[in-house]
């Protein structure tokens, strides 16, 4: 089998600290819309990737919003490696966070969602007036990373499409007020970046689960990246997923062997790596090649 347009090494090693940036000037001004509007929500939904609950947050949320009562969603929990999930649990409680772990098509999920929110609320309001009433509707502003899952939820939460869910980061481009159910109004926000992604490595992470354009990274490298991750924390499954019978760790041979096992060859039998790349980046983001985390909480 004739073999061209093989990947170029990559290390992680090699992965400088080069910042990135995919800032368009929607979000600039959602930051501005984001401030205007706290004093119109009684909480903030902060949304974020399971699977990176420290990259797929935003520092720029946390300074606007610090005065705010604020929940941290972490979705798509059930694409997470539940050991991970602990880690970051016993983290987040160390640094008393209020935080929970879900899953964003789970009506049981989204339930208790409403159920701790509304606790949240209450609680702040008795700090000032102890004899205070608790309130009887919930007026939630939703921000977060692109392609979190914040459509999905608002949707959920509603039992309608209420808003357009798309597997593009960055298709919401404004805000938009939500009735989900008779004592909850969401206010939606388009997804918003940091201003700068500090290293390739979190670029990578965030490509991997689609917070931002696939043109940012290419998809080799993105692929190549999830594969090596997948060779030191579940190598069994991604050898069963592609029906590789071969053992191998090393991730060049590997997209060797998916190709051939995938049937992904060009008229001269030639490997078509496009074709695996794209493959491996649907599979991994279908959530087909087992549950899995980008790093781990700070000091662990």
């Amino acid at each position: 089998m004739k073999k061209s347009n093989k990947p170029a090494d990559i290390s992680i090693k090699e992965y400088s600290n080069k910042n990135f940036n995919w800032f368009p000037g929607h979000m600039k001004k959602a930051i501005d819309e984001v401030k205007k509007n706290l004093r119109l929500v009684d909480i903030i939904f902060e949304i974020r990737d399971a699977r990176s609950p420290l990259v797929t947050s935003n520092k720029t949320f946390t300074d606007q919003i610090k005065n705010k009562s604020r929940l941290i969603i972490m979705n798509k929990a059930n694409l997470a490696n539940p050991d991970m999930t602990t880690e970051w649990s016993n983290w987040f409680s160390a640094n008393n966070e209020d935080f929970m772990f879900i899953n964003g098509l789970d009506k049981k999920s989204l339930d208790q969602i409403l159920v701790r929110a509304k606790k949240i609320v209450n609680d702040k309001r008795r700090e000032s007036n102890a004899e205070i009433a608790d309130i009887k509707k919930l007026r939630v502003m939703i921000i977060g990373l692109p392609n979190t899952g914040k459509s999905t939820i608002i949707n959920s939460l509603s039992n309608r499409d209420a808003t357009k869910v798309a597997d593009k980061p960055g298709q919401t481009q404004q805000q938009l007020w939500v009735k989900a159910a008779p004592d909850l109004d969401i206010l939606d926000t388009p997804g918003i970046m940091p201003p700068n992604i500090h290293n390739e490595e979190q670029a990578l992470w965030l490509s991997a689960i689609h917070a931002i354009p696939d043109r940012l990274t290419s998809a080799d490298d993105t692929a190549c990246y999830i594969l090596k991750h997948l060779i030191q924390t579940n190598l069994e499954h991604l050898l069963s997923f592609y029906k590789i019978e071969e053992k191998s760790d090393d991730y060049l041979e590997i997209i060797d062997l998916i190709a051939k096992s995938r049937g992904c060859i060009r008229k001269k039998n030639e490997y078509d790596y496009d074709r695996v790349f794209k493959m491996i980046l649907n599979d991994f983001r279908a959530g087909k090649l087992g549950l899995i985390n980008f790093g781990t909480p700070p000091n662990s």
